[in-house]
């Protein structure tokens, strides 16, 4: 220890040009990291451009075989084909959207997908906004062609948005949570293939749907269409006693079905769903869509 010392004190003032060189690593650094960011930007404004002429192509193409390449089509129709189309794109990524919105599996398993917070979602759901606010009203709607332009490079942005941050879902998974909430997400994806399990009895059914809610509360916030489409799978009917009493052994009917000797089959009522917890504050904020 003594040798170090004695080696730190001769040569103190290495410490000057060590500081130096740091600060100079670290302006580099950052300039670095700022030029990640600009080209990453270019690189999402050229891939936006490239969709929306892709867009635009494939409806100019589509239209021009139906009239046929030795007639020229009319001014007048372009517009209402591409915006049949551009709807129609629109559309599609609309609902790959729900898809993760409305199936509390896939929430669960890329919680990206419905966390505002996460920078390339936050993108997402702008560039959904900005396509739904200059969306037609329909494709016979009178629009110009600066709106037609618009909406074109709208709905590009639109579809490389989703398709950026869909990745970026896939790619985190539950990274982002901490070790006892990634444990919390592991029980409520276990409890839910009981609550949606057709053959699990309503009761059953009933309780692991709130344990599933009880899990969730505080980590993934579910909108009131997903509620509504899991309470739907959890309260649906359960199969014809029929089954099971065939793979009981015991005949079908040993008696007439109006006979005072024939059995009387179960008819469990489903019991109520359980409210989910009230008051409890959900950790992850959301954009509106």
């Amino acid at each position: 220890m003594e040798p170090l010392l004695t080696w730190l004190g001769s040569y103190w003032w290495l410490v000057f040009p060590l500081m130096g060189a740091a600060g100079g690593m670290a302006k580099a650094w950052e300039r670095s990291a700022r030029r990640r960011h600009e080209r990453r930007l270019e690189t999402l404004k050229v891939k936006a451009q490239l969709k929306a002429a892709e867009i635009e192509a494939r409806a100019l193409t589509q239209q021009g075989k139906r009239r046929g390449a030795a007639v020229a089509p009319a001014a007048s129709a372009v517009p209402n084909d591409l915006l049949t189309r551009l709807f129609a794109e629109h559309d599609e990524i609309t609902a790959r959207w729900l898809d993760y919105e409305l199936d509390v599996a896939k929430l669960i398993a890329f919680p990206a997908m419905s966390d505002g917070r996460q920078p390339l979602t936050a993108a997402f759901l702008r560039a959904k906004r900005t396509a739904d606010a200059l969306r037609p009203a329909s494709a016979e709607a009178k629009v110009t062609e600066q709106q037609i332009s618009e909406y074109l490079d709208a709905v590009g942005a639109y579809a490389v948005a989703f398709e950026i941050a869909e990745k970026d879902a896939r790619r985190l998974r539950d990274s982002t949570f901490t070790e006892p909430e990634r444990k919390r997400l592991d029980r409520a994806q276990q409890l839910l293939k009981v609550a949606i399990d057709e053959s699990a009895t309503q009761a059953e059914r009933n309780i692991a749907y709130k344990r599933v809610r009880e899990e969730l509360d505080g980590l993934i916030l579910l909108s009131d269409e997903a509620v509504q489409v899991l309470e739907n799978q959890v309260a649906r009917e359960l199969p014809s006693s029929t089954a099971s009493t065939a793979s009981s052994g015991a005949p079908a009917a040993s008696a007439a079905p109006g006979s005072p000797d024939a059995p009387a089959e179960p008819q469990p009522e489903p019991l109520p769903l359980a409210d989910p917890p009230t008051g409890a504050a959900h950790s992850q904020p959301r954009e509106d869509a």
